[in-house]
């Protein structure tokens, strides 16, 4: 999604960007986002205008002040507030600030930002209801559906495409009719069990990102009609 490549870009040219391995805070807020479970690379921002440090995202209780020109590291989003860690005029302080008072070589970084908040927003109730949709990466679809039942995977000079598929199955008990030589009596007995297909779902991606979904699902035989072909009249 364009948002979403925007902001890999702004994260490469922010100011003083440092790479970063992946991790997971334990955070149970449903409304943050952090930054380094969806950015491989740190991101810094630069303070433009003295700032007020909160220790909530409700700014209930202030932490300190940012001087100008402090150099931040942004470390979680909401759609109206940032937490940074960085050097207040007292001691190091990690907390919640006004987008409004922080700079950025790319000038549309709050903008960017939002976006992808609202994406990572829609995704978390994706991955939560194990949903799938256009647009999503290969590893929000593993969080959401887990590993792919077949997986089909084509490397061109443009980069890696291919497909992934997740198929749900059910067995079928099959019986058989017996006869009672004695007795003349019927009865069932158990034969053996097929495997059926009852469900798949088919995403098709490029560079990592889901381009086409497909749903197919098994009704069953279902009844089946025939009617006479078409007459043919000769006069």
């Amino acid at each position: 999604m364009k948002f979403y490549i925007s902001l890999i870009c702004l994260a490469a040219t922010v100011i003083s960007a440092q790479a970063a391995p992946r991790k997971s805070l334990l955070n149970n807020d449903p409304n943050v986002i952090y930054l380094n479970e969806h950015i491989d690379r740190k991101i810094y921002l630069m303070v433009a205008k003295e700032a007020s440090v909160y220790n909530s995202k409700t700014a209930n209780r202030k932490l300190g002040v940012y001087p100008v020109n402090t150099k931040l590291e942004l470390i979680a989003i909401t759609d109206k507030a940032y937490q940074v860690k960085g050097k207040a005029k007292h001691a190091g302080v990690t907390g919640w600030v006004s987008p409004k008072l922080l700079a950025s070589t790319d000038k549309n970084f709050i903008a960017n930002f939002k976006k992808l908040y609202e994406r990572q927003m829609v995704v978390k109730e994706l991955i939560a209801s194990k949903e799938v949709a256009i647009g999503m990466t290969l590893d929000e679809v593993t969080q959401s559906k887990g590993k792919p039942t077949e997986t089909e995977v084509k490397q061109t000079r443009k980069g890696q495409s291919g497909k992934w598929s997740y198929v749900v199955q059910k067995e079928q008990k099959h019986y058989r009719t017996i006869v009672d030589s004695r007795t003349g009596n019927t009865y069932r007995q158990f034969s053996h069990i097929t495997t059926e297909e009852k469900s798949r779902i088919t995403i098709e991606f490029e560079n990592n990102t889901v381009t086409t979904m497909t749903r197919k699902q098994n009704n069953g035989p279902g009844k089946v009609r025939i009617i006479p072909a078409p007459f043919t009249f000769y006069w």
